[in-house]
């Protein structure tokens, strides 16, 4: 008898216990030390969520667009290479549920299904297809034609793999493909990654990356990739809100958020902590959408609420795959549907058109920076005085226990933390005093000036504490973050 799962992570330890131990590592491992693999997850956890009652949410619409295309829930299927390694119908299973599911599948370039088997496995299915850029450029440009001509309805660019990050797991294990599986998009051993070719002692998918994927890769090859297609293109791979800004500028229709599953840069933000950043920059132009640790039908009201229009999952389709092929996607995918729907109830948001309307997020805690610097500043004698600008205007003020977040407010009202803010003090209009306390226990004062700086609402702030030893929490830096139209930290959207 099949044992019961109930949650992804129950779905991962039963693929931990049947798959291949090189398999399930590839599947799992992260870049280096994997400690942005782990922030993916924990970040989830640092955004806090305030319902609104009494909102009558006896009947919850899920639905929404991507990129034009309905689909029944903001909860896709991203691109995860070689899924025939976890089960042998591989990404026909997977585009099946997607079809019964009624959501959408992106296609990996280096999928163990071609591209014209998965339109076939789900003509039903919506499909995009993601592409990697080929030293020879003949080859991406065959696989976008083949994915035009067989109804993939965008194309999605991967832009964060000049090289492939270093994967220790990987590499310990010389990773290849298992000698009946192949990359079926391509007819050559060299392009199919296959097992006949010697890669040495190193993962042989990094000397797969270093033969094949263009290193020089540029904004040039988005003019040449819009020029190629009429397909939308959406750009994989962002985590700044400057190449946001260039992906818009070179005609983009929507962004991913991501960092590859933590599987190329190791210290990178998660992509929920640089989510905010990229909404705001594209100010509305294109649809933003995120991937990277959602494992919760809160993380996906999460990613939502700070402005993503869905979210793609990689890793748990796997396991659901490893566990019961078709089944086990299709059951992966209905445990985050009903995980989300049960959140979207529990908040009091009806539809996908008020999520932004409807929820107040608070992070808590910690932070990753979001500000033009990070700023170390130590307590330990005579008052000390800074000034700091930010970007937008000020909205809300929060201390916790590492993380100053300042901003005007009349009163504050503490949710969250052991540290809280006592009610401000007007001086002028927009000059307050704040009480940091300790439970009971004042720790230090001091007041914050808000003042216009120039005429396109940029805000500077000036901060004078009083105290004469150091916090015991002044262990690190403090970071200073804006509020933006999609996103403050403790906000009413």
């Amino acid at each position: 008898m099949l044992p019961r799962l109930v949650c992804i992570s129950d779905y991962e330890e039963h693929a931990r216990s049947v798959l291949q131990k090189s398999v399930y590592d590839y599947y799992k491992s992260g870049a280096n030390y994997q400690e942005t693999l782990a922030d993916n997850i924990r970040a989830f956890s640092r955004w806090k969520l305030y319902p609104r009652m009494l909102r009558n949410v006896a009947d919850i619409d899920l639905s929404t667009s991507v990129l034009g295309q309905r689909v029944s829930m903001p909860i896709c299927v991203g691109a995860t290479a070689m899924q025939c390694m976890a089960h042998v119908d591989g990404e026909l299973a997977t585009v099946r549920a997607c079809q019964t599911m009624g959501t959408g599948m992106m296609l990996s370039s280096w999928a163990t299904s071609s591209i014209e088997e998965v339109a076939e496995a789900g003509p039903e299915a919506l499909r995009w297809m993601q592409l990697y850029i080929y030293k020879d450029r003949e080859v991406s440009r065959q696989l976008v034609k083949r994915a035009e001509q067989t109804g993939y309805k965008a194309i999605f660019v991967t832009v964060d793999t000049p090289y492939l990050g270093n994967r220790f797991d990987d590499v310990r294990n010389r990773f290849k493909l298992p000698p009946q599986l192949r990359m079926k998009n391509f007819e050559t051993n060299d392009l199919a990654f296959s097992p006949k070719r010697n890669y040495g002692d190193n993962s042989g998918l990094a000397e797969y990356v270093a033969q094949a994927i263009d290193p020089s890769l540029s904004w040039d090859d988005i003019k040449w990739l819009r020029r190629l297609t009429s397909l939308p293109i959406v750009v994989k791979g962002i985590l700044r809100g400057d190449d946001a800004r260039e992906a818009v500028k070179h005609g983009v229709d929507g962004i991913l958020v991501s960092n590859h599953g933590a599987r190329q840069l190791d210290g990178v933000p998660a992509t929920i902590d640089a989510l905010p950043e990229i909404v705001e920059a594209v100010e509305g132009k294109v649809e933003v959408f995120l991937d990277g640790g959602v494992r919760k039908g809160t993380d996906v009201l999460k990613a939502l609420a700070l402005g993503a229009k869905a979210v793609f999952v990689g890793r748990p389709i796997i396991w659901g795959l490893a566990f019961q092929g078709e089944k086990g996607v299709q059951d992966v995918l209905e445990i985050l549907k009903e995980e989300f729907r049960l959140a979207m109830g529990l908040s009091g948001s009806l539809e996908n058109k008020r999520y932004q309307g409807e929820l107040n997020l608070q992070l808590a805690l910690y932070l990753w920076l979001r500000g033009p610097a990070l700023l170390h500043w130590w307590i330990y004698s005579e008052p000390s005085y800074l000034t700091f600008s930010f970007d937008k205007p000020i909205s809300e003020v929060f201390v916790s226990k590492r993380t100053l977040m300042v901003a005007r407010s009349d009163l504050f009202s503490p949710r969250a933390g052991p540290w809280s803010l006592g009610p401000s003090v007007p001086h002028s209009p927009h000059f307050y005093s704040y009480c940091l306390a300790l439970n009971s226990g004042t720790l230090f004062d001091f007041p914050v000036q808000a003042k216009p700086v120039d005429s396109d609402s940029r805000m500077s702030l000036e901060f004078t504490h009083t105290a004469h030893s150091p916090p015991p929490f002044f262990g690190s830096p403090w970071s200073f973050v804006t509020s933006s139209p999609a996103c403050a930290v403790t906000r009413v959207f």
